[in-house]
């Protein structure tokens, strides 16, 4: 039978990847979204030279791999540049996932995403689980674990979805304000339910 398709997704800090490894290691296929973002700019894919033709070389490292620091400041500064990028990668990153998925034997699959909600991607899963946190906690993971500053999370955060908006996508909400051990007992207490379900429902 092919495994229905659970979207995991959460702020930037909100443990979101934690959890999605403990799935993981559960047997629980995942697929990275992030991974698939990054898979399609790789040098000798077509995508990384539309990127080049429009923002110029300068956006391109040495070894002629995407300067992904060069790019995130370009798009953070113009909401048009943005979407210029957004329409471009969008449909080749669903494209990735999607071939990805296939491959999926476990009972359930995840699509980890941390922009499940803003995008199309949703429309890919049968059921959604958000890793949710309150934001000063978020702030401090994040700042911890990224060596970032206070600014730059903040921008990061405001162009996810707020928690309101990602709380209604939710059937399922994983409050990750305590420990990994904590985190590691609901996922599994999540995992035994979801093997209880057909097609992502009770």
């Amino acid at each position: 039978m092919k495994p229905w398709i659970l979207g995991l997704t959460g702020g930037i800090g909100s443990g979101k990847s934690a959890a999605a490894r403990h799935f993981s290691d559960l047997g629980v296929y995942v697929v990275d979204a992030d991974q698939a973002a990054r898979w399609v700019v790789e040098p000798g894919r077509p995508a990384l030279a539309e990127i080049a033709g429009h923002f110029g070389r300068e956006i391109l490292l040495a070894d002629g791999s995407l300067d992904r620091a060069a790019l995130r400041r370009r798009v953070f500064l113009s909401e048009e540049e943005r979407r210029w990028l957004e329409r471009l990668l969008h449909p080749l990153i669903r494209q990735e996932i999607l071939a990805s998925l296939k491959q999926a034997s476990s009972p359930y699959a995840i699509l980890e995403s941390p922009l499940l909600v803003e995008t199309d991607q949703h429309t890919m899963t049968q059921r959604i689980l958000v890793v949710d946190v309150p934001e000063s906690l978020q702030l401090e993971r994040a700042m911890q674990r990224d060596q970032a500053d206070r600014k730059q999370v903040e921008a990061i955060i405001k162009t996810q979805a707020s928690r309101e908006e990602r709380l209604r996508h939710a059937d399922d909400v994983l409050v990750n304000d305590r420990d990994l051990s904590w985190l590691q007992a609901e996922v599994e207490r999540l995992h035994r339910f979801y093997l209880t379900l057909r097609g992502g429902q009770p």
